[in-house]
Formats: C-alpha cells, structure tokens, sequence
C-alpha cells in the first residue's frame, strides 16, 4: 500500500484577505413577524380576556352563580362595597 503525506498543518485554511485587511464580519439580521408595539398589545389583550374568563370561571362555576354576573358593575360594585365595608 502507498503511504499518503501529511501535512504538518492542523489548523484549517484561512480566508484569504485583500491587502492585509481583515473582512468585516456579517451581522445576522432578524426580521420580526410582528412588531414590538403589536406584541405589547396583543399581551394587553390577552390579559383582560384571561382576567374576564376568570372572574366568569371563579363567579360561575366556583361560587355557583350566574356566569354572565360577573361581568355586571353592579356585581363589581358589590365587591367594592363589602372591601369598604358599606353595607
């Protein structure tokens, strides 16, 4: 069998540079699908949906009333009037 040579580099080639000057660098550049203002209020409107679910699931179902109650504001100013103690 014939032997092959071996180089003694173990480093790969380099790229080769013009006159010295190193190549810049490519930046990776990232599109976003959706803009930072659109995902600031899709997370806002996902808040007061999850909030209105809540207070529906906990009203309806939890405290046995009227699922569609808990969205009244005289249900919420109840609420309010028992934390301040009005009667």
């Amino acid at each position: 069998m014939a032997q092959s040579k071996k180089t003694g580099s173990t480093q790969p080639n380099k790229p080769n540079t013009q006159a010295g000057k190193p190549q810049k660098k490519t930046r990776w550049v990232q599109i976003r699908m959706f803009p930072i203002w659109l995902r600031i209020l899709l997370v806002i409107a996902l808040l007061v949906v999850m909030a209105a679910l809540g207070a529906m699931v906990g009203y309806g179902v939890i405290g046995d009333g009227n699922a569609g109650d808990a969205l009244k504001w005289e249900t919420w100013q109840h609420i309010f009037d028992i934390m301040r103690g009005v009667t």
